[in-house]
């Protein structure tokens, strides 16, 4: 995870770039938001027995029809929290966010599709899943996918999965006359399943099966809501599918795939918020990770890139509303090869000073309530404390000046 720190020239004491190991071209759009590539791990023995033993009869360990539906491995989720602790993350600035550019390696895998993995460890909010969203999104796009929607649901938190199990269990128990021999299986295997299975026996019984939205607490209520609300400030298509269901055993609120014009799943995101402790694990960790798939004939997007442009500017929101705006603003800056030191997922104001702190960066762009309404920012010298208001439409020419003053 760790950058490997420039040699200071004798001519200048300015480092531009920041070296990275893990990374391809592809990834440095992850870096645009946030993320820092870090070595895939290695799926191990108690990773395979720890989601064998939560999953208790539903743990599938081939590409069967079953897991297709939800192609998201429980092992590779506890690989990755038990690296996060292993490695002592929860020391560092949190959230921890996380580029994997290549598969999860584990004896369970078989060779085939090319998958990245972006995943952010210590987060609740909701502005996580909106991130790895607009992230998937930005390098599904770089790989000519086109017209992508969002299909999201939510299960909620224990609570709300528990009263949302009863009442699904029961509306199938209901109409178990309706049911052919087959969908019965399903059944005694898991309500869940069912409702999420593509059997062309069990589609007119699912359509009018409970729904998980219904059976949210207010607090899981909020937190869908929210994710929508990103979605639509960032103008993404999305849906609400009411048959991506994860498994209930480890997956928590959100759900979320991103697919194409004809229907093919490109790129699938969930919350495992309470795995951790689940796994056997001492401290439990707060997950959101989405695994997308990249082409195999698109060697460009795979070639090794050994270094990035040394942000100059970090980046605060002071308000909801700024806040609401700052991935479009990311986004913008991310065309333009601007890049910014990120702390998003931090809602208090000293949380985000600390990390500019930490950061050193010459430049801070701030936004709050009155200029997210106004359509503007602020730009502010960090030795000087000078600043100054630009209109949002001039910051990406305003930014490309600095940098251009500023490496001279």
């Amino acid at each position: 995870m760790k950058n490997k720190p420039r040699k200071k020239s004798k001519s200048s004491s300015k480092s531009k770039f920041i070296f990275h190991d893990h990374l391809d071209k592809i990834g440095e759009i992850a870096l645009y938001y946030g993320f820092m590539p870090m070595k895939s791990p290695t799926v191990n023995d108690a990773d395979i027995k720890a989601a064998k033993d939560i999953l208790d009869g539903d743990f599938v360990d081939d590409e069967t029809e079953n897991h297709a539906r939800f192609p998201l491995h429980a092992e590779e989720k506890i690989a990755f929290i038990r690296t996060y602790h292993e490695q002592n993350m929860h020391n560092h600035a949190q959230p921890v966010m996380l580029y994997f550019k290549d598969t999860c390696r584990s004896p369970l895998k078989k060779s085939g599709q090319r998958y990245a993995d972006l995943e952010i460890l210590g987060a609740s909010g909701s502005i996580a899943e909106a991130t790895l969203i607009q992230t998937a999104r930005a390098m599904l796009s770089e790989e000519k996918y086109t017209d992508t929607v969002v299909e999201i649901n939510s299960i909620g938190d224990r609570d709300s999965i528990t009263r949302f199990s009863r009442e699904l269990t029961a509306y199938y128990r209901k109409n178990i006359n309706e049911m052919t021999p087959e969908c019965r299986q399903v059944l005694k295997r898991d309500p869940f399943e069912l409702l999420s299975s593509h059997r062309a026996d069990c589609k007119a019984l699912n359509a009018a099966a409970p729904k998980s939205i219904d059976f949210l607490s207010e607090q899981s209520r909020r937190h869908l809501e929210e994710v929508l609300e990103y979605l639509e400030a960032l103008n993404i298509p999305y849906t609400i599918n009411n048959g991506l269901i994860g498994n209930r055993k480890y997956c928590t609120e959100t759900i979320f795939t991103i697919v194409n014009a004809e229907q093919k799943i490109l790129a699938i995101g969930v919350r495992y918020n309470s795995l951790a402790k689940r796994a056997g694990m001492k401290r439990d960790i707060q997950g959101v990770g989405i695994s997308l798939l990249i082409k195999n004939n698109v060697a460009a997007l795979r070639k090794p890139l050994a270094k990035s442009k040394k942000p100059l500017s970090s980046f605060m929101q002071l308000s909801p509303e700024s806040k609401l705006m700052s991935l479009a603003i990311i986004e913008i800056l991310r065309l333009a090869k601007i890049p910014l030191f990120l702390s998003l997922a931090k809602d208090r104001l000293g949380a985000q000073v600390s990390s500019v702190e930490r950061h050193h960066t010459p430049y801070v762009i701030v936004m709050g309530k009155k200029e997210a309404v106004e359509k503007t920012i602020i730009i502010r010298r960090t030795e000087t404390h000078a600043q100054e208001i630009i209109p949002l439409d001039q910051l990406t020419k305003h930014m490309k000046k600095i940098e251009a003053q500023y490496w001279k």
